[in-house]
Formats: structure tokens, sequence, C-alpha cells
């Protein structure tokens, strides 16, 4: 016998939960049955067992989706689970690790809740750019409920109390059953009829299916199109509808939907009390205000003594009188004595001096225009000798082919070039 071919039970069980785990038919199971066993730990995990009538599977939900759950499961409890398999390997037993828990019933309900509250939100029903603001002492409410039951009993007592003044329309309306989403929509489309300044839509508490009227889509399609500011009230603290997310605003019960659409009358009174103090006061102070100022301008230095006034201002004008008469004297003397320093300028005395002084300036630019006159110095004896109307500064500028024109002071002089060889040939000769 070989001890080698044995394996633990810890190896074991290690292997079928890896295997477990690799199965990706048990990483999402569902399944329903009916939960025994029920034990919920000090940490928030829930620990039980999942039956039928032939068989039954170890369950637990950890804390973190335990605290999702809508309801208190307990021994007895029908539900649907969601999860998936595993193996616990210190005992070796598999088990389902639950995610997700709905009662069995209602299951099918929150699963539609679910989806067209998805659809919904999606769309833009439930963007708060789309909700409407309540007026704050509305003269008239509509009521879209059962006419029977607390609900109504609550927000007309309610209303009754806080705020009498207000007119207050019942629309009676089927609130659970079948046919109760359209007897809502037809009351919120009667309502939309009359001059209402709010508009409460509601019921009391329920379960799920007394309250699905209102998680119906034509009831929220209508909430939304209504152009009266609407307050769902549905149900109690804890439920939340379709009606809720869409309306304008949410109240948590039908009174606390009475209390929010009227203010309370007392307060109202309050307020009124305060304005009318403040107002009081305001005229007051503005009274005193004005009071005192009309004592400033009657004990006014101008009007106990104008004439002192008068007097300043005519003092004040004498001493700009006297100023413009100072600088129109100065400014008469200055142009007089420019023009006697232009009468004895020496050139209006004496204007032959100025034709002098401009002929002696003539001749020297003329002088000195003669120095620099290339033709001056042919008078002198010098030439310019020119080629093709060049002048020839060197002897390699000549081109021994051409003729050259020799320019002194009284003519120009025509010359043929000769080569020294040619003289020298014709004196052999």
């Amino acid at each position: 016998m070989n001890p080698s071919k044995y394996l633990t039970v810890s190896a074991i069980n290690k292997y079928l939960k890896v295997q477990f785990e690799r199965d990706e038919h048990l990483q999402c199971v569902f399944l329903k049955g009916e939960i025994s066993n029920f034990k919920g730990h000090t940490t928030g995990h829930l620990y039980f067992s999942l039956k039928d009538e032939t068989s039954k599977i170890n369950a637990i939900m950890f804390q973190s989706y335990a605290k999702r759950l809508q309801f208190s499961p307990t021994d007895g409890t029908k539900v649907l689970v969601m999860g998936r398999i595993g193996i616990y390997e210190a005992t070796g037993n598999y088990q389902i690790y639950v995610e997700e828990m709905l009662e069995d019933g209602v299951g099918n309900l929150y699963i539609a809740y679910e989806k067209l509250k998805a659809q919904l939100q999606k769309e833009g029903l439930f963007d708060s750019s789309h909700k409407k603001i309540l007026p704050k002492y509305p003269n008239r409410i509509g009521i879209v409920t059962a006419p029977t039951g607390a609900a109504i009993k609550d927000i007309l007592s309610t209303i009754k109390r806080r705020y009498p003044i207000c007119e207050t329309i019942l629309f009676p309306s089927l609130v659970q059953g079948d046919n109760a989403a359209n007897d809502i929509v037809r009351n919120i489309k009667k309502a939309e009829q009359y001059d209402l300044d709010v508009l409460i839509v509601g019921r009391g508490g329920g379960s799920i299916e007394d309250l699905w009227p209102f998680n119906e889509e034509v009831v929220a399609r209508a909430i939304y199109d209504c152009p009266i500011p609407i307050i769902s009230a549905v149900g109690h603290e804890i439920d939340f509808t379709i009606a809720d997310f869409v309306a304008d605003h949410r109240a948590p019960t039908p009174t606390g939907a009475a209390e929010i659409a009227v203010p309370n009358l007392i307060d109202v009174q309050k307020y009124i009390n305060q304005l009318k103090i403040r107002l009081q006061e305001a005229i007051y102070k503005d009274i005193k205000y004005k009071s005192l100022y009309l004592d400033t301008i009657k004990n006014s230095f101008v009007l106990k003594t104008p004439m002192v006034l008068f007097e300043n201002r005519q003092q004040q004008i004498d001493i700009i009188n006297e100023k413009l008469n100072q600088l129109l004297l100065q400014k008469i003397d200055y142009c007089k004595l420019k023009l006697d320093t232009m009468k004895n300028h020496y050139l209006l005395k004496n204007p032959q001096q100025l034709y002098i002084e401009a002929k002696k300036q003539l001749k020297i630019i003329i002088d000195k225009l003669q120095l620099v006159n290339p033709l001056n110095i042919l008078n002198r004896g010098y030439s310019l000798t020119y080629q093709a109307n060049k002048i020839i500064k060197v002897v390699e500028d000549i081109d021994m082919n051409k003729d050259l024109s020799i320019k002194i002071s009284n003519g120009i002089i025509e010359a043929n070039i000769v080569k020294v060889e040619e003289i020298k040939d014709e004196e052999r000769n």
C-alpha cells in the first residue's frame, strides 16, 4: 500500500471548492424555496437553510447584501434568491452565497417596479429640472384619493386645522385593484379642468400589491404631464412608489402632504404681524430722517442769511473782473513792445543793407561753385580724355581699337591710337 496515493480531507475539499468556482453555471444561480433554521448573527450576516418538499441547501447572506433587504426574513418565509454555489472548506458542505433575496409572490412585482423605474429615470421623468414649485399661499387644493378611509380624513382635517381659508375639492378615485390606475389617471385629467393651485394624489399604506396602481406607467406619465404642481402621498414613510419619484413633491404620509401643501395660518399671522411691525418701524425711521433733513435745511446758513451768499458771490465776481483786466493790460503791453521791436529793427530802417548782405552771400556761393567746376580746371591747361563717352583714368582703361576724344578748354580733339612699334618701323624706313 502506497501512502502517497491518499489525499487529506483539506486537499479534497480545496479541490472541490476550485471545481465549483470554475463552473460558470454555479456562479449565478436563481433558487426559490422556504427559509428554515434562520439565524441572524450579531455581525449582520444571515445564516439559514432553503428547502422545498424534498430537499434543502444551506445558505449564507453576508451583511453587505443583507442590509439591502426590504423585508425581515423568518422561518417559513417563501423567498426568491440569487447567488453563487460554493463549498465551505472547513466542513466540506456546499452552500449558496446569497446576494439578492425577495419574498416569493412579490418578486415579479418588484422586478417590474425596478424595470419601470429605470426606464422612466432614463427618460428624465425624475429630473429635478421638471419639478414645479408649490405656491406659498394656495387658494384651492385638489385631492385625488378614495372618498372614504383615513387618508382623506387626515388630509382634510390637517388643511382645516392649519389653513382653513383654503378651498378643497375631492376627486373620488379607486386607489386599489385592477381598475385603480386608469381611474387615478382619469381624475388627474379631470382636476386639470379646475383652477387648482396644488393637487394631492395618494392613499394610505398597504402591501406592495395594494400600492401597485401608483407604480403603473400610465399614472406616472399622467403625473408628469399634469400642469398643476402635484404632491404624491402614497403609503407610509418606508414606502416609495413610482409616483413619488415623478411627482413634484413627495410626502411620507397623507398628513405630511397636507402640511406641505398649506402653510400654518398661525405662522402666517405671525409673519404678517412681523411685516406690520417692520413696516411701521421703516415708516417711523423714514419720517424721522425726513424731519431731520427738513430741520437741517431750515437751519442752514444759506436760508438764514441769503444776502451773505450773494455778497460772497459778488466779491468773487469783482476779483475775477480785476484779474481779467490785469491779463488784458498785460497782453496789450506785450503786443505794443513786440510792435516797437519790429519797427526799430535795422532791416526796416535800412532795407538796402539787406540787399547788400544777400549779394555778398550770393558771390560767396558762386565762388565756391567756380572752384569745384571741373571745366574751370581745363582753363589751366588740363584736359579730359574720353573713349566711348567714358573718362579714361588709367592706361589700362584704353581700348586699342577705338578712337579717343580729348576735351580741352575751348574744344575737343579727336585722336587715333598708334602702337609704339609701328612708329619705330616708320622711322627706320
